[in-house]
């Protein structure tokens, strides 16, 4: 999509263990008792046949193969998904998006600046909202729920991924996105959720807002 958009495009990405699903399950709670409407998606996508390969076989693969495969799935997304709504009118909101990548794929020693041209087509999210707290909560939380994935297995990734999502919502800002970053240390997912919904326009929105922006140059 080059232009023309007319609906709104949420992303919401934070640290393994900082609350993100919680958050959006009292998101979707309180849009709902507003009557906003709102399309709800998933990074990689599911029920796609590239996005639940990714989730199936992306345990496999690791640095460089792991983020062409991470970005197109995120293609197929778009086309399927983030496209047709966004062209419609809709408020859509994704769990992960961009900088999930700019930071999951950053652990997994992926250079930054492949990272931003292998996405530099994807749509930038109208609000990017990243969700942060401290390390240490970070890995209490984790300790809880367990170790899902091996990027949680690392016990130095927690402060790792709270500096790499400040870096990470930085760029997004230099791309055009607004950036809500809240940090959800002391605060209830009730209390986050508010925020987000606060954050976000009544539809329909006019607006021609490019879909994608050049890739920023590094210093």
């Amino acid at each position: 999509m080059t232009g023309g958009r007319k609906g709104f495009f949420v992303s919401i990405d934070g640290p393994s263990g900082v609350g993100k699903s919680t958050t959006i399950r009292e998101l979707q709670a309180q849009l709902s008792a507003r009557g906003i409407p709102a399309q709800w998606t998933v990074e990689p996508p599911r029920g796609d046949f590239l996005g639940d390969f990714t989730r199936t076989h992306g345990g496999q693969l690791h640095g460089l193969a792991l983020a062409c495969l991470v970005a197109a799935a995120r293609y197929r997304h778009v086309e399927t998904t983030i496209d047709p709504a966004l062209g419609r009118g809709e408020l859509l909101i994704s769990d992960r998006y961009l900088a999930s990548t700019l930071v999951l794929q950053r652990l997994d020693g992926v250079p930054m600046d492949f990272l931003l041209l292998l996405n530099d087509y994807a749509p930038q999210p109208n609000l990017a909202v990243i969700l942060t707290a401290s390390p240490g909560a970070i890995a209490d939380r984790i300790a809880q729920a367990g170790v899902t994935h091996r990027f949680r297995a690392d016990p130095t990734a927690p402060t790792r991924e709270v500096a790499l999502y400040r870096d990470a919502a930085n760029i997004l800002e230099r791309y055009g996105s607004k950036v809500l970053v809240i940090d959800s240390t002391d605060i209830p997912p009730s209390e986050v959720a508010r925020r987000i919904a606060d954050a976000l326009p009544a539809l329909p929105l006019p607006s021609d807002a490019p879909a994608t922006t050049p890739t920023p140059q590094e210093s």
